[in-house]
């Protein structure tokens, strides 16, 4: 029977991923601080609450906090068990930005005593999670840390790299297999008995920087699939064809599974990992570096081709349907919605911007200052627009019944509407 971790967690980063780590690991009986830099976050967690819309989450934290077994601090107490899931966002070159990681280290070495287990599940470059076990030997040389090499190591560093789907995170934290990858190989055991106490998928160990790599390989092998798909889309449209329909065709080949074109790519992982890899091997990574250009420059198509549109008409009013990264979710991390609207209200300054987005309650930060933009329910944006432009595929949008877009001019980059 393999080991199954019974101690105290320390979970440094209650996000989209740190948050449900911490509630999986709480409900399944074990003591876990959630620790965060935010103090209205971590008010909001110890009244039971989650501070973001995620199915099945808030039940989770509401349960984990009634039974004790989920308190939230600003400050990482001592435990047996660190996992940080910070933030590692790209830098304007496109490498990371590791300040989070960093801080977070700082943060835990003082708690350390002996015997911890610290845990990165960050996305991050090969080499990372060395790193981590090398800052933490800077900053407490009285431990050996497993970096050393020499005899047993007092702290077990690993990478265990979440791979979770928004709007599915607390079913696929459980289910889905986990890739831990150790400093050393006991590093690496020590991580999985923590992952036992939870998920049921198979739990796969390898060394860390192995972790790292996969975890980056898996979204850009998805960020590439995207980007055939989405440059598909803007020769289609060159050629005046329907590329929904010629992918339809094409997968109909038994060998064939195209995927479907869209505004552009969102989210914190596909969006940005990729470019840790382009980093990594500048002159190797060609493919990988002109798929991320493929699919960042797509905003701006979709943005131009609605401003061109617009130029049809006196004074139009623009509908423009969504401002996540995907359907049915709240998160609008590098979503390619807000950077076409965005572009749309700057390139049209006179021109009257309905936004419906129903799981936001105010415009994002990034379109701060557009005084030509206004939040509106569905039908209402709709219903007064003369460009009505999808940009996610909402099931509330998909419920709307076609008889509302009569008359309108329709521009649809999820091809629902066709």
């Amino acid at each position: 029977m393999s080991d199954i971790f019974t101690g105290t967690v320390a979970v440094i980063g209650l996000g989209y991923i740190g948050l449900p780590t911490a509630a999986a690991l709480a409900t399944r009986g074990v003591q876990v601080v959630g620790v965060d830099i935010n103090p209205d976050t971590v008010k909001t967690i110890a009244r039971g609450e989650a501070p973001f819309v995620e199915p099945d989450l808030a039940v989770a934290v509401s349960g984990a906090v009634a039974m004790g077994h989920l308190t939230a601090s600003t400050e990482p107490p001592e435990a047996d068990a660190f996992i940080i899931a910070v933030p590692t966002p790209s830098d304007a070159d496109h490498t990371a930005d590791l300040t989070y990681v960093r801080n977070a280290v700082e943060q835990i070495a003082p708690r350390l005593r002996g015997g911890e287990i610290v845990i990165l599940e960050s996305t991050s470059p090969p080499g990372t999670c060395l790193a981590v076990s090398e800052w933490l030997g800077e900053l407490r040389p009285d431990l050996r840390m497993p970096h050393a090499g020499e005899g047993t190591a007092d702290v077990y560093v690993a990478h265990c790299p979440e791979r979770v789907l928004p709007g599915r995170i607390m079913i696929e934290i459980v289910t889905n297999d986990r890739v831990i990858g150790g400093i050393t190989p006991r590093c690496a055991e020590k991580a999985a008995a923590i992952y036992r106490v939870f998920a049921q998928g198979r739990l796969v160990l390898s060394d860390a920087a192995s972790a790292e790599m996969a975890k980056l390989v898996e979204n850009s092998y998805r960020d590439v699939n995207i980007a055939f798909a989405n440059e598909l889309s803007l020769i289609c449209e060159k050629l005046k064809l329907d590329v929904w329909e010629i992918i339809e065709l094409a997968n109909h080949h038994p060998r064939v599974n195209i995927l479907k074109p869209g505004p552009g790519v969102g989210g914190h992982c596909i969006a940005v990992d990729p470019w840790f890899i382009v980093s990594a091997a500048p002159d190797l990574a060609r493919l990988i570096r002109t798929a991320r250009e493929v699919n960042d420059r797509k905003p701006d198509h979709v943005a131009e081709q609605v401003i061109d549109k617009a130029s049809r008409f006196h004074s139009p009013t623009i509908a423009c349907l969504g401002l996540a990264f995907k359907a049915n979710v709240e998160d609008l991390r590098e979503s390619p919605a807000v950077t076409i609207v965005g572009e749309i209200a700057r390139a049209l300054p006179d021109t009257d911007i309905l936004v419906a987005e129903p799981f936001v309650d105010s415009l994002p930060p990034a379109l701060d200052g557009l005084t030509n933009l206004r939040l509106a329910r569905t039908l209402d944006a709709v219903d007064a627009a003369d460009i009505v432009v999808l940009l996610v595929e909402h099931d509330q949008f998909l419920a709307l019944n076609r008889s509302v877009l009569a008359g309108k001019v329709v521009y649809d980059t999820r091809g629902v509407w066709r």
